[in-house]
C-alpha cells in the first residue's frame, strides 16, 4: 500500500513535468530547440515501462507511463512536424 502510493506520487509528479513544455510548444509553435533524438529515445523508452508495468500489473506505473507517453508523444509529433516543415521550406528555397 505504502509502495504503490509512493509510486503514484512519483509517477505524478514525473508526468506533471512535462504539461509545462508541452504547453510551451503548443503556444509557441516551435521545437526548434528540442532534440529529436532524445525525444525519440525518451518515448520509446517510455513505452518499454508502459508494457512492463502492464505485464506486472503495475498500476501506478501504467498510468504514469500512459500519461507521459501522450504528452511526449505530444512533443515529438510537434517536433517531428517542425523538422519537415523545415526541410520543405529549404527545398522550396533552393527552386527558382
Amino acid at each position: 500500500m505504502l509502495a504503490d502510493a509512493i509510486g503514484t506520487v512519483a509517477g505524478a509528479l514525473t508526468t506533471v513535468a512535462f504539461l509545462p513544455q508541452v504547453v510551451k510548444t503548443w503556444r509557441s509553435r516551435s521545437a526548434g530547440d528540442i532534440s529529436l533524438s532524445m525525444f525519440l529515445a525518451f518515448c520509446t523508452g517510455v513505452a518499454l515501462w508502459l508494457i512492463y508495468a502492464v505485464l506486472v500489473r503495475a498500476w501506478p506505473i501504467i498510468l504514469a507511463n500512459a500519461v507521459t507517453l501522450c504528452l511526449a508523444g505530444l512533443i515529438l509529433a510537434m517536433k517531428i512536424r517542425h523538422v519537415m516543415d523545415g526541410k520543405g521550406r529549404r527545398l522550396q528555397k533552393r527552386r527558382p
